[in-house]
Order: C-alpha cells, then structure tokens, then sequence
C-alpha cells in the first residue's frame, strides 16, 4: 500500500506519518528530510534555501522528481511532502491532507526549531506564499484545490495519537473495499 501525507508547514505532515508508517510497517520516506539536507549541504536555512528556489527552478524539480520515482518504484511506503499526493499521482492508494489554523502550525514549529513564535509565524508566510505561487506557475496546482485528496483532517481538533487512529480507521475501510 502507498500513502501519502500532504499539508503546508507545522501541520504534522512529519510526525502522523511516521505515526501511519510504524503501525502500518511501511517505508517512511520524508521530502521534508530532503529539502532540509539540500539546504543544510548548501550551508543554508529552508527559509533562504525556499527563496533561492524561487530562482532556481532545480530545486523544487529534483525534490518533486525523486518523489515521483519513489511512488512508482515503491508500493509499501508512506510518502511525506507538500507535494506528495501530487506527485505520486495515481500510483498512490490512498491520499491524506493534513492542516491546522497558521497560529497552531507556527507555534508548532516555533517549539521544534526553539524559535520566536514572531519570527516562525512571518517566516512560515511568507515561505507558503513563495511554494504556492512556484507550485502554480511549474505544475500548474493550485494548493487550495483538495479535491485530489482522499482524507483532509485539521490537526487542532485532536493530538498525533488521535489523527494517526483516524488515519488508521479510514485505511481499515478503505483495505475493506478492496
């Protein structure tokens, strides 16, 4: 089984998908993890590594492009990035959008990296405002659209525990009608 767990910065991309991968035994492959080692080989931050991709179209495609390879080549995973649901196209079992109101998902970040929530919260705007506009202009998506997602779940309403057993239940059905 492919999943794929897509969502905009401190939604809990990350954490309920490793959650899905553990109790589902499937390959956790992260495009977070990715764009984070890029930017860390380049000796820069995500934040100034998103806004030299603004520029530098490579980026995003050699980021997008392994994920593509990775769905076809992989049919026991769980596949986390912005883009993953998008990238993995059809070849994807069952797609998953997180999300969480900006306040919640920059706080989140905010205590994972120990940083200014002030900081975090202009950062994390104006890095979305920079993806979905590239998003837009090299695939033609547009990241408002969630029509192409399978499970949209809003991660304030409840903890990890609560969104990865939600997550379970509707790969149980979903394993049910197959």
């Amino acid at each position: 089984m492919l999943l794929t767990v897509s969502g905009p910065p401190g939604s809990g991309k990350s954490t309920v998908a490793e959650g899905i991968s553990v109790r589902l035994n499937l390959e956790y492959i992260s495009g977070g993890n990715i764009f984070r080692k890029i930017a860390e080989g380049r000796g820069i931050s995500v934040g100034e590594l998103n806004r030299i991709a603004e520029d530098d179209d490579s980026i995003d495609r050699e980021l997008d492009e392994n994920i593509k390879q990775i769905a076809e080549m992989e049919d026991n995973a769980v596949i986390e990035s912005r883009l993953a649901g998008w990238m993995a196209g059809e070849n994807a079992n069952i797609r998953i959008w997180l999300d969480a109101p900006i306040d919640i998902r920059a706080n989140r970040i905010a205590n994972r990296e120990d940083e200014e929530i002030d900081q975090i919260l202009k950062e994390t705007i104006e890095r979305e405002t920079s993806e979905k506009h590239r998003y837009e202009e090299y695939y033609g998506i547009d990241f408002s659209d969630l029509s192409i997602y399978d499970l949209v779940i809003d991660t304030s309403k409840e903890d990890v525990n609560g969104v990865v057993e939600r997550v379970m239940r509707f790969v149980e059905g979903f394993s049910d009608e197959a």
